[in-house]
C-alpha cells in the first residue's frame, strides 16, 4: 500500500526546488479555506465538541478542496505526519489493498490520540475491496478516523455511504477564484490585468487547483514584471480580445454572415470552440449587467475588465435594438452545452445562431 506522508515529504525538499503553486498556496488552516463554510464550521463545531466521527466522505469536483481540509482536520485533532496515511485508490484499489488497511490500523498510532487515513478517489475501489473494508469502517477501533475523497459520489456503495458522514464541496465561483489568482499574483510580485485574471479564472473551470495550475505556466512565461492580456492569451491558447469582441459586435448588430465568419476564423486558429464560445458568454452577460444592472453592478464590470474592453461593452449596452438579449443568451447557454457533447461543437453553435436571426 502506497501512503503518503506530506510532512515528510516536504523535508525532502530544498529551497532550489521550484514549488507548484497550488502547493505553495495550499490552505494550510481553516482560516485559509475559501468557498467551503457549510464544511469547515460543522467540522471545526466536531473537533470543539469533541463529537468525532469515525468515518467521513468529502464529495466534489476536483480541485475543490477535499484533500486540503482532509490534512487540516487531521492536523486539528492532533494526528502527526507519523499518523497520517495518504492513499491513493486508484493505485490500490484491491482486495489485498485493502487487506493492509485493516491490518494496518490493529496497531496503535505512533505518537498521536488518532490514525488518520485519506483515501483519495474512493470510488476506484473494486467491489471486493469495498466487501473486505465494510466492516472495519463501520467498527474501525477508536483511534482510527477514515476521510474518504471522491469526484464520483454516485459510485461509492450505498452501504459506504450510510457508515459515513457525507459533506458535498461546491464549485468555487468565478469570483472566488479570480481573488485567488489576483492574491498569489501579488504574493508572487508580479502584475496582471484584472481582466487576464478573470480570464485565467473562468478557464479554470471551477477548480483551485486547475486555476492555479493555469497561473503558474502564465507567471513562468516570462521574468518581466507585469504579463499583457494578449501574452495570457497566447499561453492559455485562448482566442485572442478582438476575436470574441467581434463576434459579440455582429451579434448586437444582427449580423448573422459575420458571426458565423468569426466562429469560423476561431475553428481555423485550432480554437477550443466551447472556450470561444464560454468568453462570448461571458461578455454577453457584462453587456446585459451594464444595460440593466444598475450602478453597482456597472462598478462590478469596471473592474473586472481592462480599460478598453469596458468601453467596447459599454456601447454594446447602449445600442438600441441589440442582438445581446436575455433570450439570445439563453440560446447560446444551451448551445454550449450541447457543444461539450457533439462531435462538432461549432455545428451546436451555428444552429442556434441561425435559430436566434430566424427569431428576429
Amino acid at each position: 500500500m502506497t501512503a503518503q506522508n506530506p510532512m515528510k515529504e516536504k523535508k525532502t525538499e530544498t529551497v532550489h526546488t521550484p514549488i507548484a503553486l497550488y502547493r505553495k498556496y495550499r490552505p494550510k488552516s481553516f482560516d485559509d479555506v475559501l468557498g467551503q463554510d457549510h464544511i469547515v464550521k460543522v467540522l471545526e463545531g466536531a473537533i470543539k465538541l469533541q463529537n468525532i466521527s469515525h468515518a467521513y466522505l468529502f464529495a466534489g469536483s476536483r480541485g475543490t478542496g477535499k484533500t486540503s481540509i482532509a490534512r487540516i482536520f487531521a492536523e486539528k485533532v492532533g494526528a502527526t505526519g507519523n499518523d497520517l496515511y495518504e492513499i491513493d485508490a486508484a493505485s490500490n484499489r484491491g482486495i489485498d489493498d485493502v487487506r493492509e488497511i485493516r491490518e494496518s490500523v490493529q496497531t496503535l498510532p505512533f505518537e498521536s490520540k488518532y490514525k488518520v487515513y485519506i483515501i483519495d478517489e474512493a470510488h476506484m475501489l473494486t467491489k471486493e475491496a469495498w466487501n473486505a473494508f465494510l466492516k472495519t469502517l463501520e467498527e474501525p477501533p477508536s483511534y482510527v478516523i477514515f476521510i474518504l475523497a471522491t469526484t464520483e459520489i454516485e459510485k461509492i456503495p450505498e452501504t459506504v455511504l450510510s457508515r459515513c458522514q457525507t459533506f458535498q464541496f461546491k464549485k468555487p465561483t468565478l469570483a472566488v477564484l479570480k481573488d485567488v489568482v489576483l492574491r498569489i499574483t501579488k504574493e508572487e510580485e508580479r502584475v496582471l490585468e484584472p481582466s487576464s485574471a478573470e480570464l485565467i479564472a473562468l478557464l479554470g473551470d471551477g477548480s483551485f487547483r486547475d486555476t492555479e495550475g493555469i497561473l503558474d505556466k502564465v507567471l513562468s512565461f516570462s521574468a518581466e514584471k507585469k504579463i499583457s492580456q494578449e501574452e495570457v492569451a497566447l499561453i492559455t491558447g485562448s482566442p485572442r480580445v478582438g476575436l470574441v469582441n467581434n463576434f459579440v459586435e455582429a451579434l448586437s448588430q444582427k449580423n448573422l454572415a459575420t458571426t458565423l465568419k468569426t466562429l469560423e476564423d476561431a475553428v481555423a486558429e485550432n480554437i477550443s470552440v466551447p472556450m470561444f464560445l464560454k468568453l462570448v458568454l461571458q461578455k454577453m452577460r457584462s453587456v446585459l449587467l451594464l444595460k440593466y444592472g444598475g450602478e453597482a453592478l456597472s462598478a462590478m464590470v469596471e473592474k473586472s475588465v481592462s480599460e478598453d474592453d469596458f468601453k467596447f461593452l459599454s456601447e454594446l449596452s447602449n445600442t438600441k435594438e441589440s442582438g445581446v438579449t436575455s433570450q439570445t443568451l439563453s440560446r447560446l447557454l444551451l448551445a454550449y452545452d450541447t457543444s461539450l457533447r457533439v462531435f462538432s461543437p461549432e455545428l451546436a453553435i451555428e444552429l442556434a445562431l441561425i435559430d436566434i436571426f430566424q427569431d428576429k
